[in-house]
């Protein structure tokens, strides 16, 4: 009896791991290394950038059939997405979607090694995270979008949140998945809550063999090419799945309610209740565990929340920390959603206005029953999200059961009513902070910001992206001088042309009656010109004046991929 040596999938470079799972002589690279498109932001900071910004894109076939594959590069910059390798992703998935749409059917494939949005350009990979989510839920419509996530870094981040939306996903047992690293969670909530040095912890939490077990993955397979491509090739030959993890908000919230929060939590227990399927009977059968909110805290999303729908003691469903109430915003209907803190939330890590486990299912079920009570209407209900969130829920019980998941949940359900013609508008009235940005307020139509130091875009802490660059927060500051992208308030983020309106003369800690009424004029506005414009994804980000300047590098990416696609 022969036994087959194994050639280790983790072992290649992007560049070759596209390689072995395109059909053999297929394989045509768009952008490749000697066109070098390079990041523009790396070199000011004193950082060599690589020509082909950590990003391989190929053209090619998989069982004869048209594919793209992605694959990211672990070894520059951590696998970080900035401006020029998030657009070169997004670009590809937006082309493949343009395919399909005309009946060219074209699958996709993305090879994540990624710690999310590279810090040294901070804003830019978050913009552009929220647009290749945007871009994977319009193509699995037509193709499964396959993930795959081999290991040596794995998959960290807002791109385990767009893993999350992957219509099937293969791991291996050295891959990891997780929005919060383990270092950021100890920077953030302490070593009692994650000790990051604990390696063996940290793979019984995160690891590929976990995820797969608790369903949070489809497939676990060995570190080998061989494994690896014939479990790609199988995806593509199943086609679409009937089910998708993003979507199966019903299912999720009962197994997260199941838990109690009060007693230790390891990941052999929740292998016992989460690896089987539930059926359609017990989750209807599971007790939904209200927490009764006692103590009402003021934050910024619930002032405005409040002044706009003139709701002041709103009756809360069953997870208090999200408000949502359907009003008259002139002569029509709008539904307006904000995240509030819960001091009294079943997950401590979640009591601040963070968004948790509970808090991206909500919203999802919240702006998916809008869709559902306006499925046969011509005129659709606008949505509009009240950003204020400090950060996602950094938590041991939150990363073992897989608060990406939640997160990408309400990211699908925002992006499919966005392009199903609800118009989505998202007000920025504080803090707008990583994940938790993108799982509330990123897919948007249009983003309108209050002018004030309060309101603040960014990936991470200030002292949690100074402990992962290996920085202090001062070398930080003056980095974001050169680097607008990686500066905190919001003027800085208007340069980089996505907001429709930055609002001036308004008083976002206690707003007048006259403030209220201006912002709800701009509301109106921005619902009229996006259903006038009948762009329903998020290509007219890239067209404002300003934009046309501060994302100058990803647009020429975008035309550029255009050009070679075919």
């Amino acid at each position: 009896m022969m036994i087959r040596l194994k050639d280790s999938f983790v072992e290649l470079g992007a560049r070759d791991r596209v390689k072995a799972l395109l059909d053999e002589g297929t394989f045509r690279e768009l952008l490749g290394p000697f066109e070098r498109f390079e990041s523009p932001h790396l070199e000011p900071q004193g950082i060599v950038p690589q020509c082909d910004d950590g990003v391989v894109v190929a053209r090619g076939t998989i069982l004869g059939e048209r594919a793209v594959v992605i694959s990211i590069e672990g070894a520059f910059q951590g696998g970080g997405i900035g401006e020029v390798s998030g657009a070169k992703i997004a670009g590809a998935l937006e082309i493949a979607v343009s395919d399909n749409k005309r009946g060219v059917k074209t699958n996709a494939v993305i090879v994540l090694d990624s710690g999310g949005v590279r810090l040294q350009e901070a804003n830019y990979g978050l913009l552009s995270i929220s647009e290749i989510q945007s871009a994977i839920v319009a193509l699995r419509n037509y193709v499964p979008v396959i993930g795959v996530i081999p290991g040596k870094i794995g998959c960290f981040g807002g791109m385990s949140m767009t893993a999350g939306l992957f219509s099937k996903i293969i791991i291996t047992r050295e891959g990891r998945m997780t929005l919060n690293g383990p270092e950021v969670i100890e920077q953030e909530a302490g070593v009692a809550e994650f000790d990051s040095s604990d390696k063996k912890l940290i793979w019984n939490t995160i690891g590929g063999a976990q995820r797969q077990a608790i369903g949070l993955a489809d497939v676990l397979a060995e570190d080998d090419i061989t494994d690896i491509v014939e479990a790609v090739k199988a995806v593509v030959k199943e086609g679409k799945p009937s089910k998708l993890r993003s979507k199966q908000i019903n299912l999720y919230l009962s197994r997260i309610n199941a838990v109690d929060t009060t007693k230790p939590l390891n990941p052999i227990e929740v292998r016992k209740m989460w690896g089987k399927e539930c059926t359609s009977e017990e989750v209807e059968n599971v007790k939904i565990q209200k927490v009764e909110q006692n103590e009402k805290v003021m934050s910024r999303g619930r002032m405005w929340f409040e002044k706009l729908t003139g709701i002041e003691n709103l009756k809360v469903g069953d997870v208090p920390s999200i408000l949502c109430a359907d009003v008259k915003l002139g002569d029509e209907l709008v539904r307006y959603i904000a995240v509030v803190p819960n001091p009294n939330s079943r997950f401590p890590r979640a009591r601040k206005g963070e968004v948790g486990l509970e808090e991206g299912w909500t919203i999802a079920k919240y702006v998916r029953e809008a869709m559902e009570e306006d499925a046969d209407k011509e005129k659709k209900r606008p949505i509009i999200a009240v950003v204020d969130v400090p950060s996602q829920a950094y938590g041991y019980k939150e990363e073992l059961l897989g608060i990406f998941q939640s997160c990408a949940g309400a990211v699908d359900a925002y992006a499919t009513a966005r392009y199903a013609g609800h118009p989505i508008v998202s007000l920025l009235v504080g803090p707008s902070i990583s994940g938790a940005f993108l799982t509330h307020g990123y897919q948007a139509n249009r983003l309108i910001a209050l002018d004030d130091p309060g309101v603040l875009v960014h990936a991470m802490s200030k002292q949690s992206a100074a402990r992962i660059t290996k920085r202090t927060v001062e070398e930080l500051d003056e980095a974001a001088k050169k680097v607008p992208s990686m500066a905190y308030d919001i003027g800085s983020y208007s340069t980089l042309g996505t907001l429709e309106e930055l609002v001036s003369g308004i008083n976002a800690a206690e707003p007048k009656a006259e403030d209220v009424e201006n912002i709800k004029e701009k509301l109106s506005k921005a619902i009229e010109v996006t259903r006038t414009s009948g762009i329903r994804d998020l290509s007219n980000r890239l067209t404002s004046e300003k934009a046309l300047v501060g994302r100058a590098a990803g647009i020429k990416v975008r035309n550029r991929l255009k050009e070679e696609w075919d």
